[in-house]
């Protein structure tokens, strides 16, 4: 607590997080995140109690380049009020920001959340001139008993409507360009990727699922006898009580209404959502003559945690978004 007290009057908007601590607690090693500072790392020494600055997790990227980040909010169709966060390209605000390409970014999980904080992937985006949006939709943490069982069993529709409706608010505002959208996920970041195509046919322009769930039956069967396999029949549902909804859920079995170009990303060695899930839905969508490339990062984690994956992944993301919502 003396840690997080002092740095957190050092750098009062900053996201305070512990990374390390040694064995004897006598040192501690811990990280500062804000959309200005892109993870610095401070060794604490608990006998001399004095904090000093260890290194930058980023080196080479300069504070005063990087895009700020917005906290705002916004209504879902029944009302409930979305908390979200927009980066945008170095320079704009919400205020003079009009008609940007634009990337929804929902999170993974999805019982997390996201921060005000240095994201790499929407910093990468917004030098590149693309507006990022990132929603806590219902379901999400930190808000709350009540926001959070909002979203149980509810996936396939009520959460990804949140997301949708991020986009909407989006266009309704002038802040994105109605025909440069385009939504990108992680994890059930993925899945409310390929649901959102389906389910906003209008909407999006282009979709990019990493390590994405296509089929919510097989993502039960798979879990319901590993750990953590009762978490998931609480918030996704019973494989038998709940077959009519999981299927109407399953983005794989409504492949035929996909109308826009997808990128299906898989991490060859994925434990959490194995890339049978990715690998099925893309051949589903070229059996049914769809705009669809695959990509398959070798030895790949769930989390992209080998830099040799995730620049591939940035490479791909970037050149995918440069041809379907880029400047014309």
């Amino acid at each position: 607590s003396e840690i997080y007290a002092t740095l957190k009057k050092q750098f009062p908007d900053a996201w305070i997080g512990l990374e390390s601590v040694s064995d004897d607690l006598s040192r501690a090693v811990v990280s500062v995140s804000s959309p200005k500072i892109p993870g610095a790392l401070y060794v604490y020494n608990a006998e001399k109690r004095e904090l000093a600055a260890f290194r930058q997790q980023y080196p080479g990227l300069a504070a005063d380049e990087l895009a700020e980040v917005y906290a705002i909010e916004y209504p879902a169709r029944d009302g409930l009020t979305i908390p979200a966060y927009l980066t945008l390209p170095h320079g704009l605000s919400p205020k003079s920001a009009r008609k940007l390409p634009f990337v929804v970014l929902p999170h993974g999980g999805p019982h997390a959340r996201d921060f005000r904080r240095f994201d790499w992937m929407a910093q990468m985006l917004a030098n590149q001139g693309y507006g990022v949006m990132q929603m806590n939709f219902r379901g999400s943490t930190g808000y709350g008993i009540a926001f959070e069982k909002a979203g149980r069993k509810r996936w396939g529709d009520a959460m990804v409507n949140d997301v949708g409706d991020g986009a909407w608010w989006l266009l309704k505002q002038g802040l994105a360009d109605q025909e440069r959208i385009c939504i990108v996920g992680a994890s059930f970041g993925g899945y409310a990727t390929l649901m959102g195509v389906v389910r906003e046919p209008r909407l999006y322009k282009c979709g990019v699922s990493l390590n994405g769930v296509a089929d919510m039956p097989k993502l039960l069967r798979r879990h319901e006898n590993l750990v953590g396999g009762r978490f998931l029949t609480r918030h996704i549902g019973q494989l038998w009580e709940d077959k009519a909804s999981l299927h109407r859920s399953s983005p794989i079995n409504s492949v035929k209404s996909i109308e826009v170009p997808l990128m299906i990303v898989a991490s060859e060695s994925d434990v959490v959502v194995s890339p049978v899930q990715s690998r099925e839905m893309y051949n589903a969508l070229k059996k049914s003559n769809k705009a669809v490339e695959f990509v398959e990062l070798p030895k790949g984690d769930h989390y992209l945690s080998r830099e040799e994956n995730r620049r591939t992944f940035a490479r791909a993301l970037l050149r995918f978004l440069d041809a379907h919502i880029g400047e014309p």
